[in-house]
């Protein structure tokens, strides 16, 4: 009989109006990676915010077993205290805290006479920074780290506890192939260590190549635990258990009809903010045209959002050369108002940060883009808000009881969705998506493909930024690839493979070529 370290049975929760969970049942064998799928608000980070503590006991019916013994945790030191250690989907990190000082933060390192032990601090950080593959000083604020290295810092400070039972929750949402790969060779060197996983992913090739068995929640019930056994059709069934439906293919069929340039970077080059002499990107030169999809890949740290995100209103670094132009005409995109009013939109990759005010309602962060359209005299039309929300609402199908709902108590997958009714809201000539599908499970993503569909065939341009090659195959007319801040390659997707764009990826420049041009792939 398989060895049993986890038992939830007849999990329900409820929040005002809203039964998140009602009588799941988990139950996770000693020293597996299971998995758990379901789309966006099914209840599967609710469910392990109610095993982690995050949801005390007495919030929720139910009970919970673990290691063969009723547990009631009243907060998340109490499962901690027990082994059990979550990295939520949203980073838990203090951006002006170096990373030691993040990674051992309520667990610090003393010395005897319990003073802060430094040279043990950063020693021990450094020692889980090269257990998870990030080559960072551990003095280093996190700040100064994108989002993928701040992920792998919460695994780190994961580690750094006595873990038995290691909860990740979209862990590799944030990465790129290669440190997605790596992070789930990880996982595997943890489970041979007696190290037992739970994994929440919508990644469903990664859940098919790590998971020991998959457990499918839909809708806040179980549907059924599937033996990852390599059988024909496993992701197939994820998906109709999952959505309650098939889907006949990931993305969308879509027959292309391209017009005339609209949106043109030429010579565009920005320096780092804070880091003199640091170019980061470097004479990029693009273009997209009416009814197109334009793809940019390329490495964590290639310069991809950096691009995007000074060109929209020099939100990143310092601009030293460059010109935007739209339908051939040199435009002003010095402030993010001056983007708007050109008919440019950009939905950020970090949507908690920059891209949502997640103490206000879905009213307020749809419209905030557009209030001129809704304002009269300097005066909001409130019941004209109200109606555009609730439009974006039944269009774009955003799980809430209502527009008045609080972003912040959304799942990510939601919220995302609410970003992007923000900026459609401004009927844009250009829209720039910067991983637009990070962390929204396989239904949520075929309902944006199909969104990026509508707006092309609508004769919109349409760029999209991602670290999924597959995604960018699928959905793209055109990628380009990024390196070390310069495009370094232009594929027509007909033509493009993953091998050729990687190749692209990690193309560097030679110390005496300055004038190296993009390899155009025919």
């Amino acid at each position: 009989m398989a060895d049993t370290i986890l038992e939830m049975r007849g999990i329900t929760k409820k929040f005002p109006g809203v039964t998140a969970l009602e009588d799941v049942n988990l139950t996770v064998t000693r020293g597996e990676i299971h998995a758990i799928c379901g789309e966006n608000g099914a209840g599967k980070s609710t469910l392990m915010k109610v095993l982690s503590g995050v949801y005390p006991h007495g919030s929720f019916e139910g009970e919970i077993v673990y290691d063969g013994s009723p547990v009631a945790f009243g907060s998340i030191n109490d499962s901690e205290r027990l082994g059990i250690v979550i990295i939520h989907q949203e980073l838990a990190l203090i951006r002006y805290l170096s990373v030691s000082e993040n990674i051992f933060l309520g667990n610090e390192r003393r010395d005897r006479a319990g003073f802060l032990d430094w040279n043990r601090t950063n020693h021990e950080a450094a020692e889980l920074l090269a257990q998870v593959g990030l080559d960072e000083n551990p003095t280093t604020p996190v700040g100064h780290l994108g989002v993928g290295k701040q992920q792998l810092v919460e695994i780190a400070k994961a580690l750094s506890k006595n873990v038995r039972l290691l909860i990740l929750d979209e862990p590799t949402s944030a990465l790129n192939d290669t440190d997605s790969e790596h992070l789930l060779d990880l996982l595997r060197r943890l489970r041979h260590e007696g190290i037992t996983s739970i994994i929440i992913s919508h990644k469903l090739n990664e859940v098919a190549s790590i998971a020991d068995r998959t457990t499918i929640i839909r809708d806040g019930r179980t549907v059924e635990t599937i033996e990852m056994d390599g059988s024909p059709g496993l992701q197939e069934r994820i998906i109709r258990g999952m959505v309650g439906r098939d889907l006949e293919t990931f993305y969308p069929e879509r027959e292309s009809t391209i017009g005339e340039e609209v949106f043109r970077v030429e010579d565009w080059t920005v320096m780092h903010p804070t880091q003199p002499g640091r170019v980061v990107v470097d004479h990029a030169t693009l273009s997209v045209r009416a009814g197109e999809v334009v793809g940019i890949a390329g490495l964590m740290g290639a310069g991809r959002t950096e691009l995007a995100m000074s060109i929209f209103g020099r939100s990143y670094g310092r601009h030293v050369g460059g010109q935007v132009y739209l339908h051939g005409v040199p435009v002003d995109t010095s402030t993010v108002a001056d983007c708007i009013r050109h008919g440019i939109a950009y939905v950020t990759e970090d949507r908690k940060g920059y891209g949502l005010n997640l103490i206000d309602d879905i009213r307020h962060n749809i419209s905030a883009a557009g209030l001129s359209r809704l304002s009269r005299g300097g005066l909001v039309d409130a019941n004209a808000e109200i109606a555009v929300a609730e439009t974006f609402r039944s269009d774009l199908g955003i799980k809430a009881p209502s527009v008045l709902s609080l972003v912040g108590q959304l799942s990510g997958g939601n919220q995302q969705k609410v970003v992007l009714g923000k900026w459609l809201y401004t009927e844009p000539e250009v829209l720039i998506l910067d991983e637009p599908t990070r962390g929204i499970d396989v239904g949520a993503k075929y309902e944006i493909y199909g969104l990026i569909n509508r707006m092309v065939a609508a004769g919109k341009a349409v760029v999209v930024i991602s670290s999924e090659l597959q995604e960018l195959l699928g959905t793209c007319d055109r990628i380009y690839t990024v390196a070390f801040g310069r495009v370094t390659g232009e594929v027509p997707t007909a033509e493009a493979t993953q091998e050729n764009l990687m190749r692209l990826m990690t193309l560097e420049r030679n110390v005496t070529d300055e004038t190296l041009q993009p390899e155009v792939v025919r």
